[in-house]
């Protein structure tokens, strides 16, 4: 037995934790003087603690960011004398004297060229790591007005991106010169919203520093709490004396244990699979696990140690592979489940045996796929609060109704006395759609009276919340002698970890998706989400596909190579198309663009193939090749119901107020989603006035995950648009052919040359304080899978296809990206900007999962240790937009924010093959692994 590990049980208590601060009880304090964006400043703090938290804390800057405390992410990067430095590794001491400029201090009552084109060019998206972004390039063009690429990567190499890809930024920086002749942004006229790219209607908080994200709202009474964690895998514990230990220590206001929990202590985004509890009572199944609280006073927190709380482990046995857990007589990690098997999906048509033993040729393969960490910039933070009797909790979050229900019930609270308020969400990707914080600060805030305030360090971030499932699959595809597939059999165990989470969502949707955009008229899949004592598997840009897309792409190079045919004709030669129907016999009657991607896509393809034979030939050492890769992606949940409500209203003052509750967490839905309303309703943009997502007054716009807010939501808002202009033409007595336009409090209503104008003022306004208003909710048409997976599971998919251009270096393993282009059917692009920056930010994170990330528990626990894509990783992208509309999307359009993940690893795992001759089949490529498969190939010459 051994003592709890304080390297894993501390949070960040309402602030930044100084680790130069930690264990100092009475740390003398010193006066320090500087000045801050030119004004002078004095702070009382001890001379070690971080200036980042000096500057937040103490002078509520919070434009400069906390992601890591360790220097690894740049999020808190500052200007001192000039120089960018990270404010979380300078002591507060080392400022005195010093001239520092935040993010706030950039702007002098109007945007900098540097932000102006930031936003122009849709260089923030989420935001979080925006302030630091600037800052860096703040410093280089002070030294150089227009800097190359390379130099704009050498400055900014140090701030981590997680969302865009880095292209636009570098763009941005580079053309921020052009910018300072044309700082204003003009919105599109009424009806040409679609199809324009004004810049996001969120955008200039994210620029000047005044967004607002989980963490830098906290009351300045609130409690400050940190959670005692898991040291282990599997574990027993029991608590010693607790009441003693908080009462030695001034400051200290409770420890909070299963044992207060006042509801039922369990919580999951899928009801029947919940499983997980807020607290864990006596056994702890996961290292990272959450098993008792301690709250205090900020100052007593900062300098509290947690190596002898009393807490006693005893170390189990523990099962970290799905082999393992699946073995005979393997304990079970759930008595209710056996064979520890959480769920399986499964699908199947046709005659697959057959139909390969019929084949002409057969290929057959396996690839097993690592844990990926989610890696935003900004750790879970939030604050909770009691109004009266009613629970508030405000924090980051993709899923805030959602959040409701399940704090709810941990709480023991009607939904309706608990109130989800998201802040700023600093990137999501699948990993915030399960509570985290929100039950641990809600019960602080009702046991003590008092705001209750948790931000998560990184190292806490990265144990404790959920990976992309690790994959062992095995597939087997047959073709006749034309080319034709004509059957194929997949299997896959994905790891699911301690806790469902997101394990059903995932078995299901990939046996759906494993057949790749094609036709495929044998078929057996099946997917099967196991439980080991690994980190939760939980929902990650793409549910499983991206996985199981890698298996099935790199098989069909395969089964090309053996046919004689090209790899880009091949895929063309068995694609879907309008008509075809799909391995869940669902008939696609149109909107189907994978034809067209891959067809656009073929005069980059010869070009690229032909700029490799030529390298090829003149070099020994180095070898370029050119991989290619589909997708296609059902958009929302599978099979289930999937609504999403919107409400529109015009007040007494002239302003349209959007209720626009689907959270962007940098994907562009609060711009997006508004776009679409304004076209529908045919005013434009420049009226709206957003309230985003609050439980208490902003309908439930559902999720956000799946690729299903600009379908789902912005068909909501496209039905909301338009309905409140048919009150508005009924009104009026008009008919559709009228236009609108808003002049202060009146409303003018135009047909031909009849002109009415209506005084808004003179309107009885309703209970929302809206005197036209319209309400609507839009529910994807979808049917059950049967027994055999038959059904329609999606009214939606998207559909995309990237090449990737590559070098490796023969002797050591090493690949540089050349250039990546991608084609995606979007349906209609609704905003053509925001697009290509979701695609760049996905290619990014398909770079990763493709060569560099590979999530281990206990080793790559925090940004230095767990590599992510940096601005010099992601080469030059060209995107292809394709629109082929589908009648269900609103104006057309489709989803996105997953598809285009999930063809670039294997596209990049196919030019790897195509360059060395050799496919990795443990992913991530890394060079060793490169170089193990060549040195191998050589081996058996």
């Amino acid at each position: 037995m051994n003592k709890a590990q304080p390297d894993i049980s501390q949070g960040r208590p309402g602030g930044a934790l100084s680790d130069s601060d930690a264990g100092q009880p009475g740390l003398a304090r010193a006066e320090i003087t500087f000045a801050v964006n030119g004004a002078a400043v004095s702070v009382n703090v001890p001379p070690l603690r971080r200036l980042s938290s000096v500057l937040r804390d103490e002078l509520l800057l919070t434009g400069t960011k906390v992601g890591c405390d360790a220097g690894d992410c740049g999020a808190c990067t500052v200007l001192v004398d000039g120089d960018p430095v990270c404010a979380c590794l300078m002591p507060a001491a080392s400022a005195a004297g010093a001239s520092v400029t935040t993010v706030e201090g950039l702007a002098n009552g109007r945007l900098s060229a540097l932000q102006a084109s930031f936003l122009a060019h849709g260089a923030a998206q989420c935001g979080i790591c925006t302030p630091g972004l600037l800052v860096a390039a703040t410093a280089l063009l002070d030294k150089k007005a227009k800097p190359s690429e390379i130099e704009v990567q050498d400055a900014l190499g140090g701030v981590l991106c997680r969302c865009t890809g880095y292209r636009k930024i570098v763009a941005a920086v580079m053309d921020a010169s052009a910018q300072a002749a044309s700082l204003d942004f003009r919105l599109p006229r009424s009806g040409h919203a679609i199809g324009s790219s004004p810049i996001r209607l969120d955008g200039v908080p994210k620029v000047t520093g005044g967004e607002k994200f989980g963490g830098d709202s906290f009351p300045a009474d609130a409690l400050a709490v940190l959670v005692i964690r898991s040291p282990h895998y599997h574990a027993s514990f029991a608590f010693g004396d607790l009441d003693g230990w908080a009462k030695a220590r001034p400051g200290i206001a409770g420890i909070f244990t299963a044992a207060d929990i006042p509801g039922k202590n369990c919580f999951g985004v899928i009801g029947p699979f919940a499983d997980q509890p807020a607290l864990a009572e006596g056994l702890a199944r996961f290292r990272g696990e959450a098993v008792a609280l301690v709250a205090g006073e900020r100052e007593a927190m900062l300098d509290l140690d947690l190596s002898d709380f009393p807490i006693r482990w005893t170390e189990l046995p523990h099962l970290l592979q799905p082999c393992e857990a699946q073995a005979e007589g393997a304990a079970l990690i759930h008595a209710n489940r056996p064979a520890n098997l959480l769920t399986k999906g499964f699908v199947e048509r046709g005659d697959p045996e057959t139909a390969l033993a019929d084949a002409a040729v057969t290929v057959t393969g396996a690839i097993e796929t690592a844990y990926v960490e989610h890696a935003y910039i900004e750790p879970e933070a939030g604050h909770a609060y009691m109004d009266g009797d009613m629970l508030v909790v405000v924090a980051c979050t993709q899923a805030p109704y959602m959040d409701r229900d399940d704090t709810a019930k941990v709480l023991g609270l009607p939904v309706d006395k608990v109130r989800i308020v998201p802040t700023a969400t600093g990137g999501g990707f699948g990993s915030k759609l399960d509570v985290s914080l929100q039950p641990l600060i809600g019960l602080v805030a009702m046991r003590t009276g008092r705001p209750a305030a948790l931000a998560y360090t990184r190292n806490e971030s990265m144990m404790s919340t959920t990976k992309r499932h690790p994959a062992q699959m095995q597939a087997t595809i047959g073709a006749d002698a034309e080319g034709h597939v004509t059957g194929m059999i997949f299997s896959g165990d994905f790891n699911t970890g301690a806790y469902a989470s997101w394990g059903p969502t995932v078995a299901n949707r990939v046996p759906v998706h494993a057949s790749g955009p094609y036709a495929t008229p044998n078929y057996r899949a099946e997917g099967r989400a196991v439980h080991t004592h690994g980190p939760i598997s939980g929902a990650f840009r793409g549910f499983g596909v991206p996985q199981a897309t890698i298996m099935q792409e790199t098989l069909y190079d395969e089964l090309a190579g053996k046919l004689g045919i090209d790899r880009l004709d091949f895929r063309l030669r068995n694609c879907l198309r309008n008509g075809s129907e799909t391995v869940t016999g669902q008939r696609l009657e149109s909107g189907v663009g994978i034809a067209e991607c891959l067809d656009a896509l073929r005069p980059h393809w010869a070009r690229a193939v032909a700029d490799a034979d030529a390298f090829n030939s003149a070099n020994v050492d180095k070898k370029r090749g050119v991989g290619i890769a589909s997708c296609w992606y059902g958009c929302g949940n599978t099979s289930l119901p999937n609504p999403s409500t919107i409400r529109v209203g015009i007040a007494a003052s002239g302003e349209i107020i959007l209720h626009q509750g689907a959270v962007d967490i940098g994907q562009g839905s609060n711009t997006v989603i508004t776009q679409i309303c304004a076209d529908a309703l045919g005013l434009p943009l420049e009226n709206f006035r957003l309230k985003s997502a609050d439980t208490a007054i902003t309908p439930d716009a559902g999720k956000t995950s799946a690729s299903r807010q600009t379908f789902v939501t912005g068909k909501a808002a496209e039905k909301a648009g338009r309905a409140l202009r048919e009150k508005i033409l009924r009104f009026a007595n008009v008919s559709e052919k009228a236009s609108l336009q808003l002049e202060g409090s009146a409303i003018v209503i135009r047909e031909g040359e009849a002109v009415r104008r209506v005084d808004l003022g003179a309107l009885e306004a309703d209970i929302h304080g809206f005197v036209f208003r319209a309400e609507e909710t839009y529910d994807p048409p979808t049917l059950p899978l049967d027994g055999k997976g038959q059904g329609k599971p999606y009214a939606v998919y998207g559909y995309g296809a990237q090449i990737a251009e590559l070098e490796v270096d023969l002797k050591l393993g090493t690949v540089k990206l050349v250039k990546i282009t991608a084609a995606h059917d979007v349906g209609k692009a609704i905003n053509p900007l925001l697009v290509e920056g979701q695609i760049e930010g996905g290619i990014a994170q398909g770079i990763g999962m493709a060569l560099m990330e590979e999530y281990i528990p206990g080793r790559t626990e925090n940004l230095h240790d767990y590599l992510i894509p940096t601005i010099g990783d992601v080469p030059p992208i060209e995107t292809i937009l394709i629109e082929v509309p589908d009648p269900e999307g609103p104006f057309g359009a489709k989803g996105l924010g997953e598809h285009v993940l999930i063809p670039t690893a294997p596209a990049i795992l196919n030019a790897i093959r195509h360059a060395t001759g050799v496919l990795v089949t443990k992913v991530p490529a890394t060079p060793t692994r490169i170089r193990a498969a060549i040195r191998e190939k050589e081996a058996c010459r």
